[in-house]
């Protein structure tokens, strides 16, 4: 029993009647919750935004914060199928992403179709994820020492092949136009001397990418819920000598994770690619998200690394308004405590 789950001592002197301490900590999300809720909509005193520099700063950060979760969840729904689920430590998950940027820049800029970049990094990544599985990873089941080095030749071969093609200058892939501009939301951050108020602007194409980011998460969750194909990929993970015994090929069925999981990685280069940049060292960049997002979500979880996502890029973005010297460190602190208080994450399951 984890220490959310164990019950607090008035509970225990109560019997049934008590509150848990998990239900303690859920009521002290909602009271967050409204506090981050009234800080957002509520019309700021002046005292206030002394503290907090302007409410159109502290709003800005917890917007930049939620989009960039959704990128990170994007790049870690992959990795939490292909390591969390799976159990196969590929370390050059964050390559798939730099390559499938990379692609989508090139397939963008010779056809002037946006949407066909985007198709083409995951169709791409897709591919090259069943070749990873079928002749590295399949090979290697079991030996995660093997897998852990394995995947870091290959991320350093994959990084210098990439040098080599793109060289080391910045890229940005082009957004079509119905994605250019911004939203003006019911968010007021200022109002003027003659009672009018200011309302935020944001940029639509980061609305778009959150969008895209919880439809995926939700799609993923049926899959592996609702579906025949999730019950045959989490029977295969618990107990795969039962399932093949069953008929089911279960190496195909990795390979499809592996496929679907690679594709999510280079879907999110071309997303991210449009909403950022593209250049080297961007893959070790989104490794270690990924790395951190599934660690202090859960090994295997969806619900998790939506968690995770949301945590780490919230903390990244708020330390880089408050404290841009220390803002990294917040990332790292969140990954201590939550492997602290619940080694196993926090939507992750003991093993």
């Amino acid at each position: 029993m984890s220490l959310l789950d164990q019950p607090t001592s008035s509970s225990l002197s109560s019997g049934s009647g008590g509150m848990t301490r998990k239900q303690a900590w859920g009521l002290v999300g909602l009271l967050a919750a409204a506090i981050v809720a009234w800080l957002v909509f509520a019309v700021w005193p002046d005292w206030l935004n002394a503290i907090l520099i302007s409410k159109k700063a502290f709003v800005s950060a917890i917007l930049n914060g939620i989009t960039l979760a959704g990128l990170y969840f994007l790049v870690a729904s992959g990795f939490t199928l292909i390591f969390g689920l799976m159990r196969n430590v590929n370390l050059a998950h964050g390559s798939l992403y730099l390559l499938g940027a990379y692609i989508g820049y090139e397939v963008t800029n010779r056809t002037g179709y946006w949407l066909l970049g985007v198709a083409a990094g995951f169709a791409v990544l897709a591919i090259v994820g069943v070749v990873m599985q079928v002749f590295v990873f399949r090979r290697l089941e079991g030996d995660d020492l093997r897998q852990t080095l394995v995947s870091i030749g290959i991320s350093i071969v994959a990084a210098d092949l990439m040098l080599a093609v793109w060289a080391g200058g910045t890229y940005q892939i082009s957004t079509p136009e119905w994605l250019d501009g911004a939203l003006t939301l019911p968010v007021i951050t200022a109002v003027r001397s003659n009672g009018a108020s200011v309302f935020l602007t944001y940029p639509l194409y980061r609305v778009v990418v959150l969008a895209a980011a919880i439809v995926i998460g939700v799609g993923l969750w049926l899959m592996l819920h609702k579906t025949r194909v999730g019950m045959m990929i989490r029977a295969g993970v618990d107990d795969r000598a039962m399932l093949q015994a069953s008929g089911v090929n279960v190496h195909a069925v990795f390979a499809i994770v592996f496929a679907v999981g690679a594709g999510l990685a280079g879907f999110a280069g071309v997303v991210g690619g449009s909403a950022l940049s593209v250049a080297p060292g961007e893959d070790v960049r989104y490794l270690l998200a990924s790395l951190v997002v599934v660690i202090v979500g859960g090994m295997g979880s969806i619900t998790g690394a939506a968690i995770g996502a949301l945590l780490i890029g919230l903390a990244e973005q708020i330390g880089l308004v408050y404290f841009p010297t220390y803002g990294i460190v917040l990332t790292f602190v969140i990954m201590v405590v939550t492997l602290a208080v619940r080694p196993q994450g926090i939507m992750g399951k003991p093993r």
